[in-house]
């Protein structure tokens, strides 16, 4: 039976190929290589960093009144039309885990207006 290569390897094949699809957080992530002494290529995604806060702060969103019982994925499919872009939400608040956005009813998030943000992630497919 003949070797099956490897996804990362199919993909080198295609230029501009990306493991990713445009509508994931890590889309425009880099991609990188680690070389194992044996010579092997194992391949990683790079971390993706959030734009400082302050020009988070700048860009457009518009307010939300967290509901009780209301997640972060149905507030995406409600103003992004997606429930796969909650990290869109996420990204626009400072929090470390998205359920924070909504465990609380009562808090105000902020919901990113379509564009996205600064940092080379203006460009969001939603």
């Amino acid at each position: 039976m003949a070797d099956i290569e490897p996804y990362e390897n199919a993909l080198d094949a295609i230029p501009g190929a990306h493991p990713y699809p445009r509508t994931s957080r890590y889309h425009d992530a880099e991609i990188g290589i680690h070389r194992q002494p044996d010579g092997t290529e194992v391949r990683y995604t790079k971390r993706r960093l959030l734009p400082p806060l302050e020009q988070l702060e700048e860009q457009e969103t518009q307010g939300h009144v967290v509901g009780s019982g209301e997640r972060p994925d149905l507030l995406a499919q409600r103003y992004l039309g997606d429930v796969g872009q909650w990290w869109q939400i996420a990204d626009a608040n400072p929090v470390l885990d998205p359920r924070e956005l909504t465990d609380e009813a009562g808090r105000v998030i902020d919901i990113p207006l379509t564009g996205g943000f600064p940092g080379g992630r203006g460009d969001r497919r939603v």
